[in-house]
């Protein structure tokens, strides 16, 4: 397996973590979706992120996982979350990774880091405690609450050669990626920058300089398809292709804002093939903050055209049930499947 590098380019796409009903690992359909994934173009996987409800993995669980979907990849190259509160979780767990054939790893800060020089000095750790492993710097203060500066990014790039990508989830954040490109314009070092935001920006990150998209969006195929178009110096294609997409974005993109705001999450998500029912164009709700999301025909139509292919019609009806957080669609199948463990 090829190591991570500054020249990652592509979709990496942020897996689920399939779990059975009674809550136990579903190793079977990590299978499929590996699959489902690489055959629609992703360029590689990133597994145990926010997505993949790392944090609700027991160890075992976790290196059963990454074994399950590196071996499934067939050398395609796998990102592997490592987020933990302390840095011994983090060495055993990438250790872990990187014997079972991972590329590299992905650490975001936690959250109570709040100045520039505690950042920095995070990250400063966590490249002495992994050694010569490559890793994302995952940015995504939404979801850590911390603001990550372009100035301390580079400090940490030009600083840390192990740092080799940036996971770019800030929001508002073209003024970022333009910050960071220009740096290295002017000689800074350049890494790669993939988006996260479910796509929802993607031509307007591709245009200031991102390499492709590391993201959960439902349909991998239109992220695939803009960053080939964008690569290929056709951004007019890229555009419209984005365009046809962009309702279904848009409409995962606030069910996701929206559990992330919820502090004690009233709904699981389940992920179910709708493809022989009409399409809706209202939504309905059930429970405190559950909802369904419907797809209008016309989005539909639209990609159906742009692709030439058929669209299977997703939804995500919410059941009330306490103690389950609600996750992302994050993936299709021909029967439904559940992404979603009970919390502790």
């Amino acid at each position: 397996m090829a190591l991570l590098d500054e020249s990652a380019n592509g979709v990496f796409i942020i897996a689920a973590t399939p779990f059975s009903d009674n809550g136990a690992l579903d190793l079977e359909s990590v299978d499929r979706m590996v699959d489902f994934y690489l055959e629609l173009g992703a360029n590689g996987l990133t597994i145990l992120g926010v997505m993949g409800e790392a944090p609700k993995l027991t160890e075992e669980e976790s290196r059963a996982f990454i074994s399950r979907a590196i071996a499934r990849a067939r050398g395609a190259p796998i990102i592997v979350g490592v987020s933990a509160p302390g840095l011994a979780s983090i060495r055993t767990l990438a250790a872990s990774a990187m014997d079972a054939g991972a590329a590299g790893v992905m650490v975001a800060p936690p959250g109570h880091l709040r100045t520039d020089d505690q950042i920095y000095s995070y990250f400063d750790s966590v490249a002495e405690t992994l050694g010569a492993t490559p890793f994302a710097l995952q940015d995504y203060p939404l979801a850590t609450q911390v603001q990550i500066s372009p100035k301390v990014i580079l400090r940490i790039v030009e600083a840390l050669p192990s740092c080799v990508m940036l996971k770019h989830e800030d929001w508002p954040g073209l003024a970022k990626i333009a910050a960071l490109r220009a740096a290295s314009d002017r000689g800074a070092r350049r890494i790669s920058i993939l988006t996260g935001n479910g796509g929802l920006f993607l031509p307007e990150e591709l245009q200031r300089g991102a390499d492709g998209a590391m993201t959960g969006f439902a349909y991998p195929e239109m992220m695939v398809g803009v960053v080939r178009a964008f690569r290929a110096g056709d951004p007019e294609r890229a555009r419209d292709l984005f365009d046809a997409y962009l309702p279904l974005a848009s409409s995962q993109q606030r069910a996701t804002a929206s559990t992330i705001r919820i502090s004690t999450p009233p709904s699981v998500r389940i992920v179910c093939d709708r493809s022989n029912d009409p399409p809706q164009t209202g939504s309905s709700k059930s429970g405190a903050g559950a909802s369904r999301q419907a797809t209008p025909a016309s989005t539909i139509a639209r990609a159906q055209s742009m692709h030439g292919k058929k669209v299977v019609v997703r939804f995500a009806p919410a059941v009330a049930t306490p103690r389950r957080a609600a996750s992302k669609i994050a993936w299709r199948s021909a029967c439904s499947i559940q992404t979603n463990r009970p919390s502790p």
